[in-house]
């Protein structure tokens, strides 16, 4: 997706013609403001949630219309990027909270300080609001966010006796790794305690590793980020290093796999446990076979507890539109209690705003809901929120770095070795 972004600047340029457009939009003759709304929203029931709320907000507003633009998560930084350039963004942004900081910095999106509403700012708790922070100013609204937990096959954990963990006594890494060892030896040849899924490796290892006391990424008093990677930030990565090729208990033909792709494997009993972010128990709810008994466990613990790094999904405004004001009305709409929680219960997420958080269809046991609200006020920033250069970084340093080591190809000083010598050059020429 990078790759297309020199590509995507050059035909931005040939938009600057129509640049200001933008600025200078009004109401329209029947004095309507309309604004555009660009939602990310792909599976079926969210995208009907997403534009039945527009359709709601349409007919409770008729001076303010909001016209639903659908977009597409494979492509929306490249997207945003032309659109920026041409002065074509929508007004209302969908989006990422890592994905804000280039364009906060390069002053595409609006600072929302003084334009939410307190009510908003007091339902959304700090935690939150700081994984849309940079420089002291709030360029989105984190509204739902993920947790990775434990997708585990129930009749095998029950027929190894394991200790089943919860969010209140979660296992350790250590212990996470001697249950995956002994399902293992339970399961028989061919067969595996636990599969990691780790096409993109790296979002994995920086926020599991926030429970070690990872942070990889350090602020000094001049400002300026620099990679360290110590023994906290090892934790993850080794054990999944360990479980592969020391332990045999995790399978290395998933490592390059996406999560969608160890789901046949895991209802075909291969593997008895999946570490999956929580929106993929729709996936498995839906296409488990008859029978199939499943249960959501929490990631394991580390000297930090359950603490996770998450990077929730964001409503920004374009800096460019004329009508900040009503894009923040209809963004508190949108993200009233009960609105968020049916988004969240139809991306199969976690809400951010306490009050929808308290809802009692997010926290009943069926699907593991109840685990993935206990494990809410765990959730931070991820350690890469704020950092300049972090998806060239991922891109060219750090995730062929993670799939060297997991494979057993580089050991753990030749990893720290590349992510922090390699790294450090990249992130430089950011901070300039």
């Amino acid at each position: 997706m990078r790759t297309f972004r020199t590509l995507a600047v050059l035909a931005a340029s040939a938009l600057l013609l129509t640049g200001c457009a933008q600025a200078e939009r009004g109401p329209d003759k029947d004095g309507v403001v309309r604004l555009r709304f660009q939602s990310l929203a792909w599976q079926k029931e969210s995208v009907a949630i997403n534009k039945q709320l527009v359709k709601e907000w349409n007919a409770a507003h008729p001076k303010v219309r909001i016209d639903y633009v659908q977009g597409s998560w494979d492509s929306v930084h490249d997207q945003l990027l032309t659109s920026f350039e041409g002065g074509e963004a929508p007004d209302i942004i969908h989006d990422a909270s890592d994905d804000l900081a280039d364009f906060s910095y390069g002053g595409h999106l609006a600072d929302l300080t003084k334009l939410l509403p307190a009510r908003l700012k007091a339902d959304i708790p700090q935690r939150s609001w700081d994984t849309t922070t940079f420089d002291g100013k709030v360029y989105g609204v984190p509204f739902l966010q993920e947790p990775r937990v434990l997708m585990a096959n129930e009749k095998l954990l029950k027929a190894s006796g394991v200790r089943v963990p919860t969010p209140e006594q979660p296992w350790s890494w250590s212990e996470f790794r001697q249950v995956a060892k002994r399902l293992t030896a339970d399961m028989g040849r061919g067969r595996y305690g636990v599969a990691w899924p780790l096409k993109e490796p790296v979002s994995a290892a920086l926020n599991l590793g926030l429970s070690a006391g990872g942070e990889l990424f350090g602020r000094g008093a001049d400002g300026k980020v620099k990679i360290r990677f110590t023994d906290a930030d090892a934790v993850v990565p080794g054990t999944v290093r360990a479980q592969v090729n020391t332990d045999g208990s995790a399978s290395a033909a998933t490592l390059g796999m996406g999560g969608s792709d160890t789901l046949p494997g895991f209802f075909g009993g291969k593997y008895a446990m999946v570490p999956l972010g929580f929106s993929y128990r729709q996936q498995i709810a839906q296409q488990a076979p008859e029978g199939f008994s499943w249960k959501v466990l929490p990631a394991p613990a580390g000297r930090d507890g359950l603490a996770q790094g998450v990077s929730p999904q964001t409503l920004s405004v374009a800096e460019d539109s004329p009508f900040k004001k009503q894009a923040v009305e209809f963004i508190d709409f949108f993200l009233a209690p009960d609105n968020m929680t049916r988004l969240a219960k139809g991306d199969w997420m976690l809400p951010t705003g306490e009050k929808a958080l308290k809802d009692p269809s997010l926290r009943t046991p069926e699907d593991g809901w109840a685990t993935g609200a206990a494990l809410a006020a765990h959730l931070r920033s991820a350690p890469a929120q704020s950092v300049r250069g972090y998806p060239e970084w991922k891109d060219k340093v750090a995730t062929p770095a993670y799939q060297e080591f997991y494979s057993g190809a580089i050991d753990e000083a030749q990893l720290r070795q590349r992510l922090e010598r390699d790294g450090n050059l990249v992130l430089a020429r950011y901070q300039r």
